[in-house]
């Protein structure tokens, strides 16, 4: 039996769209609301650049989440190059038949000019969203720590929070769950996602954000003094699955030896099935879902 073919020894998860609701829904949400194209918003995201874009200095702990970031965070989703360059990205495919169609120069209505984005509400409403727990993988995840038969970690492309901070209405801001009321199963569960895991790893702590192979290396090395602890199997690379909703980042997570599992918006129970599978045990139960 091929390591690959074996249950992992190790269980690596993103948290956003993973664990919780996506903050992609609440960008998507953004986009149409304001017809916009869609996916452009993750496009100048992703287009950084690395070394100096708002999004991955946040994430990284370079800068601190304040006003001067918000207008840095405006001003990257708001360049004419990456605008343009994202038209003519949608345009070739929608001659190739595969994307959104452009009429004369228009995607969804909206013409050539950047769209006017509101970066400080667009930024806590992908907060706000990502404090509910996702109804299937939450409770899959409960049922493998429940099992103790796996060491499980969590890295998240995360940002600090200060202290006191206000969100975009003027109320105060906190990272807790936000769990169903009661009778739900989970109502009194902790509203901490880190006791979830074993380990638990954010980009902005640690200083370094994923797909960065060096964020993957790490967390083996740590999720491997954690088997070690407990007087379990040593944790490699290779008997690590890692689960993430991301295609850059499961990418350069298989480069770096990890097996993976492609978390697709909307679609978490799916992947948990595909857990099921590599786990070798049931994590979907209608009656523990939220």
């Amino acid at each position: 039996m091929s390591d690959s073919s074996k249950p992992p020894k190790a269980i690596l998860f993103d948290i956003g769209g993973v664990v919780v609701i996506s903050p992609f829904q609440a960008i998507l949400d953004y986009e149409i609301e304001n017809k916009i194209p869609v996916g452009y918003i993750n496009y100048a995201i992703q287009k950084g650049p690395h070394d100096t874009g708002a999004w991955q200095l946040i994430e990284r702990g370079e800068v601190e989440l304040n006003d001067d970031w918000f207008a840095a965070f405006k001003k990257q989703l708001s360049k004419p190059e990456v605008w343009s360059e994202y038209l003519q990205k949608l345009s070739k495919e929608g001659a190739a038949g595969g994307g959104q169609a452009i009429d004369g120069g228009k995607v969804d209505g909206h013409g050539k000019g950047v769209p006017e984005i509101d970066a400080k509400r667009l930024f806590w409403r992908m907060m706000k969203l990502s404090r509910a727990p996702d109804p299937y993988m939450y409770p899959a995840l409960k049922k493998l720590k429940e099992s103790g038969r796996f060491v499980l970690g969590a890295f998240s492309n995360n940002v600090t929070f200060p202290t006191d901070i206000l969100d975009d209405e003027g109320v105060l801001f906190t990272k807790d769950l936000i769990h169903p009321p009661p009778p739900s199963p989970f109502a009194n569960d902790s509203k901490d996602v880190t006791t979830l895991f074993d380990i638990f790893l954010g980009s902005a702590a640690v200083g370094v954000r994923k797909p960065d192979p060096e964020a993957y290396k790490l967390a083996v090395r740590e999720m491997d003094k954690i088997a070690k602890s407990k007087g379990m199997a040593t944790v490699t690379a290779e008997n690590t699955l890692f689960l993430d909703d991301i295609g850059i980042n499961l990418k350069f997570a298989k480069k770096t030896g990890l097996r993976t599992i492609k978390v697709n918006l909307g679609k978490t129970k799916d992947a948990v099935e595909e857990l099921e599978q590599e786990a070798g045990m049931q994590l979907l139960d209608d009656k523990a879902k939220l």
